[in-house]
C-alpha cells in the first residue's frame, strides 16, 4: 500500500491497530483495542459477525466501553448505547505551505512527555478535547505551550494509519484562548508529519464549528461525514 492511500482512512483505528500501534493493542480473533490507560477505541470488521462481537466483549469485559469511532459496524441489541455524536474526518490535501517549516522549530511550542501527564490530564478534563487518558501521548508526539509555566494548551498525535497521522487533543485552558495557540501547535503538529513523508489528518464534531474553521483556514478540507458512537458490552 502506497504512502498516503486514502483507503486506509476508512478504518484508521483498525489500520493503527495492525500496524504502528500494535505494541498497544489487545486483540482476539478479529477483534482488537487498546490497552488500558491509552484508549477506549475498539476495531472489528465492517461485516462483523456474532463471533467478532463476541471476542470483543471478552476482551473489555462486561460493562466494557467499546468506542467504535468512525466504524460503520454495529453491535448485537444487548450492547447499550452510551453516546452518539455527528462528526467530521478532516485530512491535509498534500504538499507542504509556506511557513510550515518555520512552525516547526516554534520556540514557544514545546515537547511534552510523561513528566506533563498530570498537568495534561487537568488540561484536557478543563477544556475537553475529546478522550485523553494517563498514557494516550505514548501514541505520538505531544505539544504545549506554556503561560507563567503552567501549559495552556496542547495537542498531539493520535491514530496512525499508514501514511497518515491523526492531529488530536487540540485544546487550550479557558483563561488563554484567543491567542492563537492551537493554530500554532496544529501548524508545529502538521509540519512535523509532513517532514516525515506523512499526512496530517483529523477529527472533529460537527458541532464545533470554531474549530472547523480553524482547520480550514489552516488548509485542511474535509473528506467526509462521520458518525461517533460508543456502546457498554453486555
Amino acid at each position: 500500500m502506497r504512502s498516503g492511500d486514502i483507503a486506509v482512512l476508512e478504518d484508521p483505528v483498525g489500520e493503527s491497530l495492525r500496524g504502528r500501534h500494535t505494541g498497544f493493542a489487545r486483540r482476539l480473533g478479529r477483534a482488537a483495542t487498546y490497552v488500558p490507560e491509552v484508549g477506549t477505541f475498539s476495531a472489528v470488521s465492517p461485516a462483523a459477525d456474532a463471533a467478532d462481537w463476541a471476542d470483543l466483549a471478552e476482551l473489555l469485559g462486561r460493562g466494557g466501553l467499546a468506542d467504535l469511532f468512525s466504524s460503520r459496524a454495529t453491535p448485537p441489541p444487548d450492547w447499550e448505547p452510551v453516546f452518539v455524536m455527528e462528526g467530521r474526518q478532516m485530512i491535509w490535501p498534500g504538499g507542504g505551505r509556506p511557513g510550515l517549516t518555520r512552525a516547526e522549530t516554534d520556540t514557544g511550542v514545546v515537547e511534552l512527555g510523561a513528566a506533563d501527564v498530570p498537568e495534561m490530564l487537568d488540561l484536557t478534563a478543563r477544556a475537553q478535547p475529546g478522550p485523553f487518558w494517563p498514557r494516550t501521548h505514548e501514541l505520538g508526539t505531544y505539544l504545549g505551550i506554556r503561560a507563567q509555566g503552567r501549559l495552556v494548551a496542547m495537542a498531539g498525535e493520535r491514530l496512525r494509519p499508514p501514511g497518515w497521522t491523526e492531529i488530536s487533543a487540540v485544546c487550550t485552558a479557558p483563561e488563554a484562548r484567543g491567542k492563537g495557540h492551537a493554530a500554532r501547535l496544529v501548524n508545529a503538529l502538521a509540519a512535523r508529519v509532513l517532514s516525515r513523508g506523512e499526512r496530517p489528518f483529523l477529527h472533529v464534531v460537527e458541532t464545533n464549528t470554531a474549530a472547523i474553521a480553524l482547520y480550514e483556514r489552516l488548509g485542511f478540507e474535509s473528506r467526509k461525514q462521520v458518525t461517533f458512537r460508543g456502546f457498554r458490552t453486555p
